[in-house]
């Protein structure tokens, strides 16, 4: 089964500047749910990789998050699909450790976790630093414009990146989904 290593805020679900805080915050996009259910049905096994500098800043504690992943699982289980797992960075931008996206320590560990190497492994993001880590580990990096997409995609154009000059952009998840599932 191929991995998909998905960011959460901005890609699964609507992201807030003053962060999602709780389980009422916590409000998937439209169709990120059944995008979700419809590739873990065609044998994708997807992991969330998160940083929630939230927790470290003490805006939700961890029953907080727990509640926010659970929901999820049972919206994503609900359609008929599943979550493999979910890794985050509990850590704030100053703490420099190696779990912060836009290091690879979130993805060190999903490898770890399911003895498998990344490389060539779909991660979808909205944030440079999301793009950043896939490059680290030799994912294929993958732009949804959701969140804060649209402004990284502008960034991009702004300052392009060589190494990111092949990044797939799309306008949601669900349309990653579609693509991925027709060429699959």
């Amino acid at each position: 089964m191929a991995i998909i290593v998905l960011d959460r805020d901005g890609v699964i679900n609507y992201d807030s500047d003053g962060y999602v805080k709780s389980a009422d915050e916590w409000i998937p996009l439209p169709g990120s749910i059944e995008a979700m259910a419809d590739l873990s049905r065609a044998g994708h096994q997807l992991v969330i990789a998160s940083n929630q500098s939230g927790l470290a800043r003490g805006l939700f504690d961890l029953d907080d998050l727990e509640a926010m992943h659970a929901k999820m699982r049972a919206l994503v289980e609900d359609a008929g699909g599943e979550i493999a797992a979910i890794f985050y960075c509990p850590h704030g931008p100053d703490d420099d450790c190696r779990c912060r996206k836009p290091k690879a320590g979130l993805l060190d560990a999903i490898e770890a976790e399911f003895d498998t190497s990344l490389h060539g492994s779909y991660m979808v993001g909205d944030k440079l630093k999301d793009l950043q880590a896939a490059l680290a580990k030799g994912c294929k990096p993958v732009l949804v414009k959701t969140g804060a997409g649209e402004q990284t995609l502008q960034q991009l154009i702004r300052e392009p990146d060589p190494q990111l000059a092949d990044t797939a952009v799309f306008d949601d998840l669900a349309a990653f989904t579609d693509f991925l599932l027709r060429h699959s």
